[in-house]
This record gives structure tokens, C-alpha cells and sequence, in this order.
């Protein structure tokens, strides 16, 4: 069974003081011990992976950046770049890119968000769609797996390995790097021999 993931919880209410208090303590700390730990984050990524941990480290820099916008300007967001109803900015464990993709799958973005859009695809070929699975970074304990759920006249289509018992949605596991689109691609090609383009393929949504 298949259960849906909660897409994001709540922030439970607290008193408005302690949530200033809170806000102020963090930008000063912030302030005084950022440069000190970006400085020596860079350094030590270096040494331990070379280039290749600097970028990571910049990468995850970068998403919570993303993830502070996304909060930080949430109500602008709301209101110029999408439609009411649509899925709203200010997760605070999202990046706004992130919930740009979902509103453009459900068609809630306004004509400035479909700009906005239009421009990041210009610069990284669907950029909102494949930002999408960067909600919610997964602990080391959850094994992230894609899968391809083809449905025709209310019927699924499911494959079942030799020697096993049960049925299964084809996809697997993502290689490091690899967008959910380009890894069912390269896993219906290579398992089931099913050749689909990336962009017929829509996000359905996050299960586990």
C-alpha cells in the first residue's frame, strides 16, 4: 500500500515576541558566525572531495537560500505569480522553484509566473518540474525511488520481475545527480525497453 507523503505540516502557532526574539537572535548569529563557517566549509570540502565538494557545499547553500525566499517573500509570490487556488509559497522546506513547478502542473500560474517560468527554462531546460524533487531533502535511512504510472481505461500498468510474486509500478533508483525524469527514462529503456520522451512525463505526486 501506497500512502501519501504529507506535502508540508503546518507551523504550529507561537507567541509573537519569542518568534521576533527568535528572528532577531538568528540574523546576529548569522551575521557573526556565517563568513567564519562559509570560509572554512569551502576549505574543508576541498580538501575532503576537491571541486567536487565544493560544489555540493554551494549546492546546498544554495537550496536553502532558495528555501529562505521562499518563506521570505511568500506573500508577494502569492500574489503576482499565481492564481487563487494554486499551491501556495512560504513552505518554509521548499525552494520557490519548487513551488513554481507545482503550480505550472496545475495550471495555476498567472501570466507573470508563466514568464518567470519561461525564463528559468531558457537557462535550465524545465528547471521548475525537476526542482520539484528537491522537497524535503531525505534522510539517509529513506531510499528515494521513482516510478512510471501509465494508466488506461481505469487500468494500471504494473510488471512483475521473474521469480517474484507481486506486481510493481516499473522504475527504480536514481543515479547521483539525476533528475526523476531523466533516471524513468533511462530505467523503462533499459528494463522494460520502453522508449518515452522526458517531457510527456507529468508529476503525479511524493508517496511513501
Amino acid at each position: 500500500m501506497l500512502f501519501k507523503k504529507q506535502d508540508h505540516r503546518k507551523i504550529k502557532k507561537a507567541n509573537p515576541l519569542i518568534g521576533i526574539l527568535l528572528f532577531l537572535i538568528s540574523v546576529i548569529l548569522l551575521i557573526l558566525t556565517g563568513p567564519l563557517g562559509f570560509i572554512y566549509g569551502l576549505f574543508h570540502s576541498l580538501f575532503t572531495k576537491g571541486l567536487t565538494g565544493v560544489g555540493e557545499f554551494c549546492l546546498k547553500i544554495a537550496i536553502s537560500i532558495d528555501q529562505l525566499g521562499n518563506v521570505l517573500m511568500q506573500h508577494l509570490l502569492n500574489f503576482l505569480w499565481i492564481k487563487k487556488g494554486g499551491y501556495p509559497f512560504g513552505n518554509r522546506d521548499e525552494t520557490i522553484s519548487s513551488a513554481l513547478g507545482r503550480n505550472r502542473v496545475l495550471g495555476k500560474l498567472t501570466a507573470f509566473g508563466k514568464l518567470i517560468d519561461r525564463f528559468l527554462d531558457l537557462i535550465d531546460p524545465n528547471h521548475s518540474l525537476n526542482s520539484i524533487d528537491y522537497f524535503i531533502e531525505p534522510s539517509s535511512d529513506i531510499v528515494d525511488e521513482v516510478a512510471w504510472a501509465l494508466i488506461r481505461e481505469k487500468e494500471v500498468f504494473c510488471t512483475r520481475p521473474e521469480g517474484q510474486a507481486l506486481f510493481s509500478l516499473p522504475g527504480g533508483i536514481p543515479n547521483p545527480g539525476e533528475s526523476d525524469r531523466d533516471a524513468l527514462v533511462r530505467l523503462l529503456a533499459d528494463d522494460i525497453n520502453i522508449d518515452i520522451e522526458a517531457s510527456s512525463l507529468e508529476f503525479l505526486g511524493i508517496f511513501e
